[in-house]
């Protein structure tokens, strides 16, 4: 989604006017921020084109850190795409499964004093976003279509043999 159109979404709720005057802009300029930028002359850089482009150039991922946390909620950078063809799915499923059990494991095991110190909180929050990348991963590769199919054709049987097969941890 493009960020105009996250600003035409966000006017269906609210009012261009209300939010032009406690800004202090033109309620032409809020208007021109849900319009897609154009040579003709329509449309603005609104405040998430030039948020983006001070990340961009600062390098700074604190500042959406920041963000996420005065909007009540936690970034979590995804992984870098590793899908390669030759991923097979019930491996990286399985990695899945145990990776949630292990943080299952960890919250029952800090929990079993009947409290959660800092330190293990913190440890519960560093699983936690190992696996939200770690799924984010296996759902790219999903939609990329990197994940071999479970039945292999029989011309493969010979492939197989050649190139052993990954997975993607």
């Amino acid at each position: 989604m493009e960020s105009y159109e996250i600003f035409k979404e966000a006017f269906k709720n609210s009012s261009p006017k209300a939010i032009a005057a406690e800004l202090g802009v033109s309620l032409s300029l809020v208007y021109k921020w849900a319009q897609e930028q154009s040579e003709s002359g329509s449309g603005s850089r609104n405040p998430l084109d030039r948020l983006l482009e001070i990340i961009r150039l600062t390098e700074e991922e604190r500042i959406v850190t920041w963000l996420c946390e005065k909007c009540d909620g936690y970034f979590v950078r995804n992984p870098p795409s590793a899908c390669d063809q030759g991923f097979e799915v019930l491996p990286a499923t399985n990695e899945i499964v145990a990776q949630f059990a292990s943080l299952l494991t960890r919250i029952s095991q800090a929990a079993l004093d009947s409290s959660i110190t800092e330190d293990e909180a913190e440890d519960i929050r560093e699983q936690w976003d190992r696996l939200k990348c770690f799924g984010e991963g296996f759902v790219r590769c999903c939609e990329e279509g990197d994940f071999e199919k479970m039945e292999i054709e029989k011309g493969d049987k010979e492939k197989e043999k050649e190139e052993p097969r990954r997975t993607l941890y």
